[in-house]
């Protein structure tokens, strides 16, 4: 089931004041028992649903979710990547960096990671596409939308070979 309540906290706890589609978002959670998986740590498909907050956050202070409402516009996540490096288990608090590191001609690219202490948990790389009735929105055009004026950062390197890496995988699968 969807945190319904976690997502309310999401958007009230947004409100601490406008920032740049660039900028780092820090929200902070606890792995509460129902997070928890058998093997007693936070269930690989409860830190994507978390991670889901991290960008509401992000879309919240960043004036997306205004853009989006104006524009009668979606969002889809168009694909990601996680890479699990150390445990969180029940009770344990952590923090979550969430930040957009630039777009291309179809997504939008963010990065977020799971912190506990100076240790980093895990992170995630996402692309994501906004959406209207006539098909994707130019992401220059919705960050526009936002109030940002620039183009978008040169995206890192280990970005780029992901994207490339994407381009040659089989679709639809071969299973």
């Amino acid at each position: 089931m969807y945190p319904i309540i976690r997502m309310v906290k999401a958007l009230a706890t947004s409100r601490e004041g406008p920032i740049d589609i660039l900028d780092t978002v820090v929200t902070r959670h606890i792995a509460w028992p129902w997070d928890i998986d058998p093997w007693k740590d936070l269930n690989n498909g409860r830190t994507l649903t978390l991670f889901d907050l991290g960008r509401i956050s992000l879309a919240q202070r960043a004036g997306l979710n205004k853009a989006l409402i104006a524009n009668r516009w979606g969002i889809v996540v168009a694909g990601n990547t996680t890479r699990y490096r150390k445990r969180i288990t029940m009770m344990q608090r952590f923090e979550m960096r969430s930040r957009c590191i630039g777009w291309d001609h179809r997504f939008v690219y963010m990065e977020q990671a799971m912190w506990r202490g100076e240790e980093c948990c895990n992170h995630l790389l996402v692309r994501a596409a906004v959406t209207s009735p006539a098909g994707i929105v130019p992401p220059q055009s919705v960050v526009e939308a936002m109030g940002h004026h620039g183009e978008s950062p040169e995206l890192p390197d280990w970005v780029k070979h992901w994207i490339a890496a994407d381009h040659e995988r089989p679709w639809p699968p071969q299973i």
